[in-house]
């Protein structure tokens, strides 16, 4: 690691420090947040800008030790970025579903179907 230039060194640097940022800001907001809703957010900053900044840095340092253009770093990025958002919105809508079925007042109700015809539908005239 000695021959990094400094240059290379600093933007790995810069890197890590967001992405480790970023995941304990996310970390942090887990366990100081107090409702499961409020939570299902912190995850995310952590997970999606947290990996991505270590992700980058990986890629960097990887292709110039190895004299190569690194990509598998972003299989692992991609497979996250895709996979958290829809796993967190499961979970919201499952215990949605779960306190709204045993009543539980802490969550909005569900909303009734629109039965508004839509505007741009013809009218029907009474008869």
């Amino acid at each position: 690691m000695t021959d990094l230039p400094v240059w290379l060194s600093l933007l790995i640097a810069a890197f890590l420090v967001l992405g480790s940022t970023l995941a304990l800001i996310g970390a942090w907001g887990f366990l100081r947040l107090r409702s499961f809703y409020d939570r299902l957010h912190a995850p995310t900053l952590a997970t999606s800008w947290g990996t991505g900044g270590i992700v980058i840095a990986s890629m960097l340092l990887a292709s110039w030790t190895q004299d190569r253009i690194v990509m598998h770093e972003i299989v692992v990025g991609a497979a996250l970025l895709a996979t958290v958002p829809v796993t967190l919105m499961l979970l919201g809508r499952a215990a949605l579903h779960r306190d709204r079925s045993e009543g539980s007042t802490d969550v909005p109700a569900a909303r009734a179907p629109d039965t508004t015809p839509p505007s741009d539908a013809p009218l029907k005239e009474p008869r």
